[in-house]
């Protein structure tokens, strides 16, 4: 992957950074049930904290790779800006979501119960997850869950017009959300309380937002990619 490609990795670490509050809102509650899964005192949660988290990333990175299959098919045709124009208005409604400005976005998470309700009761069977491979295969699982976030980072990857980098901006997407998911599991409702409060919800969401509208496509981009060059 190229150097060019730098940029774009760290803009989809920083999403799944900024989106952490509202994964922990999507599963939170199941990284209290890792926790509790473990004998407690022994420190025995921190694998399974782990393992569950590495299979729900590396399911984003295979939804990116199926996906990318699509922007990849629209590559040199006009289907691919308004591929970019729609993946950059759900960025948008997301960070209007974040911010607690707009909830619309919670419409779209209706596209994806249709194959959860295939998968839930296969998670259900691995509860309680005692073991790394229960937790990991929890995790792949439970990255299907039907989530705004996911479904707005996974078009913009998508629209990038390779499958293989498309699974590459999915996975970094994913480690973005390792921070706040593995710190809530490890340290409880003191992080919790911390994502919960008005100000950090607002920055992250004006964050996204801003991130949305740089991603629509026009002419600021290329003012800004030249602005760049010239200095």
């Amino acid at each position: 992957m190229s150097v060019d490609w730098l940029p774009a990795l760290a803009s989809a670490w920083l999403l799944g950074l900024l989106g952490g509050g509202h994964c922990l809102g999507m599963c939170g509650g199941l990284m209290g049930a890792l926790s509790l899964a473990a004998a407690p005192g022994q420190g025995r949660h921190w694998p399974l904290l782990v393992g569950y988290n590495l299979g729900r990333v590396l399911s984003y990175a295979l939804a990116g790779l199926l996906f990318g299959g699509l922007g990849l098919a629209v590559a040199h045709t006009p289907a691919l800006a308004v591929l970019r124009t729609l993946a950059a208005l759900l960025l948008v409604a997301m960070g209007l979501y974040l911010a607690g400005w707009w909830h619309g976005l919670t419409r779209i998470e209706a596209l994806g119960r249709g194959l959860w309700r295939h998968l839930q009761p296969l998670s259900r069977r691995l509860l309680p997850a005692r073991t790394l491979s229960q937790a990991l295969a929890l995790g792949g699982l439970w990255g299907w869950l039907p989530c705004g976030l996911v479904y707005s980072v996974l078009l913009w990857s998508a629209a990038q017009g390779d499958a293989v980098k498309s699974a590459a901006l999915m996975l970094a997407f994913g480690l973005g959300t390792w921070p706040v998911m593995l710190a809530t599991g490890l340290a409880g409702q003191g992080m919790l309380a911390v994502l919960r409060r008005r100000g950090v919800r607002m920055a992250a969401g004006l964050l996204v937002l801003g991130f949305g509208l740089w991603s629509l496509p026009g002419p600021h981009q290329h003012w800004l990619m030249g602005w760049g060059h010239g200095h």
